[in-house]
């Protein structure tokens, strides 16, 4: 099972990620900064049943998350929605997976750069604006894509450290929770009666749901994987499992630990200051800025690897392919993505973006999930993560998707239309100077 596409990826980037360096990225695709913020949120609108919520998100996501490990399971090259999109419904639809998630993750970059200069102010407070902030956000985006200009290894070790500092931060606080909260951890509800609760279920499933998105990252470098048909779905399940668990601590622990946290800005730096004092809360900044960098390092670590992809199938410039000779990285298209980050953080406005960028990850999702019944019976061999019951996983992964596009605004929907519009001219321009060359 090979193409041309999957050729030119084996031969220009050096398979160095095994299964550990992929589980990196897809926890750190699913734990940025989100998850510091949400426990108030979840408390307010489902109060003692939050804890539940997580659970539920868990199970709606997982079809799309289980479709998504059976397609990586397929193709050995780099490029993840583009290879599944194009092998399944044409190049056009395959550079459009490819352009949406671009731009997710573009978007998603530039709102936690800033979101962890922000942090770095808690330390700082003269980081926050003026001059330091411009050139601590351009410190910090050029460091990025140094580090994975100058190889894979470097980056993969730089994530692992960050990733070991949040989950020690993380863990410390569920764990250290636990011990001083005894038996007031768990809430004495009863689930059955959840229905008849006063609590807004539907809308703490849509403020969850995107703690949950993210893992797609994982799949868009495969062709730098050592064998992705076996440690791809490992990784996802894995990632997926131990996320759940961990959010489901977070969210126990702030609940009981702080009664009112329904009304906190800040909900887990209130639950370290009410169980470590002062120095709980400084413990947890730390956490906040080793979480949100690893997520900005997995970021720039994956998404440049989509530009990549489609300059290799011709739907980009050929430049985007360029492979640095020396350390045997998509230089160009990580310089590119760094550049474009950095003016969308100096520059931008992330409200209306980060709404198209909803709609973005949902269209993506349907795709992947569509395209499994298309490429089982072309491409499943002996090695292949297959999985059971037929196609009730991708029906119930669709069905997941049109459930949530159903609750986005028209707005989101808008704006994502734009951004396929820019991405379909950006297509045609460059199958058209294609053309011209040949």
């Amino acid at each position: 099972m090979s193409d041309a596409n999957t050729v030119v990826s084996e031969r220009s980037l050096p398979r160095h990620l095994g299964l550990f360096g992929l589980w990196l990225l897809v926890v750190n695709g699913l734990i940025g900064a989100g998850i510091f913020g949400l426990p108030g949120g979840a408390a307010k609108l489902a109060g003692e049943y939050s804890p539940l919520i997580y659970l539920f998100c868990a199970l709606l996501i997982l079809p799309i998350l289980l479709c998504m490990a059976e397609l990586a399971s397929y193709f050995r090259g780099s490029g993840g929605p583009v290879r599944y999109g194009t092998a399944a419904f044409g190049p056009f639809i395959g550079f459009q997976a490819g352009w949406l998630y671009y731009i997710a993750r573009l978007v998603s970059f530039a709102a936690n750069t800033a979101l962890l200069v922000d942090s770095i102010g808690y330390f700082w407070p003269a980081a926050s604006a003026g001059l330091p902030r411009v050139v601590l956000l351009s410190a910090i985006v050029a460091g990025l894509t140094l580090v994975n200009v100058l190889g894979s290894v470097r980056a993969m070790r730089s994530l692992a450290l960050l990733t070991l500092v949040k989950f020690a931060v993380l863990l410390l606080l569920v764990i250290a929770g636990a011990s001083l909260l005894g038996s007031g951890l768990l809430p004495a509800f009863n689930p059955l009666t959840v229905l008849s609760s006063p609590y807004d279920i539907g809308g703490a499933t849509l403020l969850l749901i995107y703690a949950f998105v993210g893992f797609e990252s994982v799949v868009v470098p495969a062709g730098e994987a050592k064998n992705p048909a076996r440690d791809m779905p490992r990784a996802l399940i894995f990632g997926l499992l131990m996320v759940t668990l961990l959010y489901i601590g977070i969210q126990l622990v702030s609940v009981a630990a702080v009664p009112d946290i329904a009304g906190s800005a800040s909900p887990l730096l209130d639950v370290a200051a009410s169980l470590f004092g002062q120095a709980g809360s400084f413990l947890l900044m730390l956490g906040v800025v080793a979480s949100v960098a690893a997520n900005l390092l997995g970021a720039i670590f994956s998404t440049p690897r989509a530009s990549f992809a489609l300059a290799e199938d011709g739907s980009l410039p050929r430049w985007f392919a360029a492979v640095q000779p020396r350390f045997l990285t998509p230089a160009n298209s990580i310089m590119f993505f760094g550049a474009l980050a950095l003016l969308l953080t100096l520059y931008g406005s992330f409200l209306w973006l980060a709404a198209a960028t909803v709609v973005s990850r949902l269209l993506l999702y349907g795709l992947t999930c569509a395209a499994v019944p298309l490429l089982r019976p072309k491409l499943a061999n002996a090695d292949s993560f297959v999985l059971p019951l037929g196609y009730l996983f991708p029906l119930l992964g669709i069905a997941a998707c049109v459930w949530l596009a159903l609750q986005v605004s028209w707005s989101a929907i808008l704006a994502t239309s734009l951004f396929v519009l820019l991405g379909s001219a950006l297509y045609f321009l460059a199958r058209h100077q294609a053309r011209r060359t040949n």
